[in-house]
């Protein structure tokens, strides 16, 4: 028996308490688990046979992901003030991430008719925000630039969690990925969201000179390692998802906004135990997952 069968277990004796927990950050006030399931026999915008739903799934890769994207998004300075000056972060992070967190689900799992039309409200929010760094950079939330900026390090983020957490993905399936989301991005404003690796690995260079260092990084991940996000019995892994998230980072980028610190470190031992909980997480069947929701909606099997 391996490391990922002896975890297997206790997941599924902590399937309440995480069902729970998971309701928490998943639907903020005013939504439901409903609206995953309506209407009935609505495709997504992603396939259901796509790498998308496995990885947006995997409640693992979606936390490690987001934290990942959350700090390269950071790393831009206009991104940043955008964040930092316009949102309930900073007052507010669990209701924050709930909807951040909401928007992915729905991206991915919600019918399309119900996706498309939380996608216009957000749009309708972003154009209303603008403003100027500290520096005294202008800028606006629905700037084509940004907005490409912020889907290529989420689909970044995502991508390397499952990678580093869960499993292995073929050069030619991460090709894959990246492509089928191109149709969502279109959606939020994005004009030329990357279509490959390739594509993306161009987007970071072109944007490295742009990123920088700060203060609110730092605070960004106290914040992550003080909200009690996990069920109790798991919340001593939080520090080690964000640091893995930390570690998902471009090297160069990393130590461009100081954490190559030990606190950020992630040592082999904890790697195995990260993959083992992330591939006992691709197996989650819990009823309240967005996942789990959208396959009644479609009536397929849970696996």
């Amino acid at each position: 028996m391996n490391l990922f069968d002896l975890l297997r277990a206790p997941l599924v004796a902590l399937s309440w308490p995480l069902q729970r927990r998971l309701a928490r950050l998943i639907y903020p006030p005013g939504t439901q688990a409903d609206d995953f399931l309506q209407p009935r026999g609505e495709p997504a915008l992603l396939a259901a046979d796509s790498l998308s739903w496995r990885i947006f799934g995997n409640p693992v890769a979606m936390f490690v992901g987001g934290v990942t994207a959350v700090l390269l998004e950071l790393a831009e300075p206009r991104v940043r003030s955008g964040v930092w000056d316009h949102t309930l972060f900073r007052e507010q992070p669990l209701l924050r991430m709930q909807r951040t967190g909401y928007a992915a689900m729905m991206t991915a799992f919600g019918a399309r008719s119900r996706t498309e039309a939380m996608i216009r409200r957000i749009n309708a929010g972003h154009a209303r925000i603008a403003g100027r760094t500290p520096a005294g950079a202008p800028y606006k939330a629905d700037d084509v630039e940004l907005l490409t900026w912020v889907h290529a390090t989420a689909t970044f983020g995502f991508l390397q969690a499952y990678v580093a957490c869960v499993r292995p993905v073929a050069a030619a399936r991460r090709d894959a990925f990246y492509a089928e989301n191109q149709p969502a991005a279109r959606l939020y404003g994005v004009h030329a969201p990357p279509a490959s690796e390739r594509e993306l690995e161009a987007l970071f260079e072109r944007m490295r000179a742009q990123l920088e260092p700060s203060a609110i990084v730092l605070e960004f991940l106290a914040i992550m390692r003080g909200v009690p996000l996990l069920p109790a019995p798991l919340r001593g892994m939080q520090a080690l998802l964000i640091a893995a998230a930390v570690q998902n980072l471009p090297a160069d980028i990393r130590a461009r906004l100081g954490l190559d610190g030990a606190p950020w470190r992630v040592k082999s031992w904890q790697r195995t135990l990260l993959r083992a909980l992330g591939r006992a997480a691709d197996h989650l069947t819990l009823a309240n997952l967005p996942a789990m929701l959208a396959r009644r909606r479609l009536t397929l099997r849970p696996d």
